[in-house]
């Protein structure tokens, strides 16, 4: 298990129990109110700890190495049913985008999102989840084929941007992404939405248009991170958690500004400490939501996400 700077306090109350307990198991000496008073505190520090967390904190939770990645979600949501689907038909297969059809039940989903890498040798075959034109075209096809089959379209956003390479510009990074926007709008199947890590800029929004978006609890949803935020104004990355307050990205900012519609409770620790019961929990969310969905026409699905959208920023004084 590794452990965040801030999570150091957790590390060594579990190191104590553990180093007790194992006392406990090698001798006869009865160590149990020890373990005890031990496993209380523990519990105590990580209610403390997580429930004062600073937005910078969450950023980093979100990037936890052991946190759980799209396919990971994928898998365990649909098990065997998911098959993957490969290729934007016109110029090869983006890594850093997946996607393809599942099955939660006895219904069908086209299941779309970016996806990292486990290590150095992955992260690198996935481009560290930051996808190409390619692979926002990939998406947009799996998108209309989900919509000439009435299928609903699911989402997963975790990624630190689009991929700004200059190759990637010269394919049309930019248009992909307005394509895919301008598309999403008014795809007649619903389609729902969850960011699970990092939420960054246009490349969250290339698959980010939903009746429904929601947001881990400990994800981040912004126009730019926190560190590239702290370069452009401070010529610095020293500044990011100052930067991480001031722009608003988690999930409690995004629902209070009515970026996104619902946050999703993660276990005490966050998605990586249970992943089961966070599987579990997404699952759940996706069937409740597509239950409030599956009722609308395709001309009021469309009608009620445009006026969702335009709503979006309007002030009234």
């Amino acid at each position: 298990m590794e452990y965040l700077e801030f999570e150091l306090p957790i590390k060594d109350l579990q190191e104590q129990y553990e180093k007790a307990c194992q006392i406990g198991a090698d001798s006869e000496v009865d160590v149990s109110n020890t373990c005890k008073q031990i496993e209380k505190k523990l519990k105590e520090t990580k209610k403390e700890i997580y429930k004062n967390l600073t937005p910078w904190q969450r950023v980093q939770l979100s990037r936890h190495p052991n946190r759980p990645y799209t396919m990971d979600y994928i898998k365990a949501i649909c098990g065997d049913s998911f098959l993957e689907l490969h290729g934007d038909r016109n110029f090869k297969d983006d890594k850093a985008m997946v996607g393809g059809l599942g099955k939660i039940g006895d219904q069908s989903y086209m299941f779309i999102g970016q996806q990292k890498g486990y290590n150095t040798k992955t992260r690198q075959f996935r481009n560290f989840g930051m996808a190409n034109p390619e692979g926002y075209r990939k998406a947009l096809r799996l998108m209309k084929s989900a919509e000439k089959f009435g299928l609903p379209v699911v989402t997963f956003i975790d990624t630190p941007g689009a991929y700004p390479g200059l190759e990637a510009e010269e394919r049309g990074q930019g248009e992909a992404i307005a394509r895919n926007i301008m598309e999403m709008t008014r795809l007649k199947v619903p389609i729902i939405v969850i960011v699970i890590g990092e939420g960054a800029s246009g490349g969250a929004l290339g698959i980010g248009v939903g009746d429904r978006v929601m947001m881990l609890e400990n994800s981040w949803y912004s126009v730019i991170s926190p560190e590239n935020c702290s370069s452009i104004l401070w010529r610095s990355w020293d500044h990011k958690e100052q930067a991480a307050e001031a722009l608003n990205l988690t999930a409690k900012d995004a629902k209070k500004l009515k970026v996104i519609d619902t946050i999703i409770k993660e276990p005490l620790g966050g998605a990586h400490s249970d992943r089961e019961k966070t599987f579990a929990t997404v699952s759940k969310t996706i069937v409740k939501v597509y239950d409030e969905l599956k009722i609308l026409s395709p001309t009021d699905l469309v009608k009620l996400r445009m006026e969702k959208y335009s709503e979006m920023g309007v002030f009234k004084g």
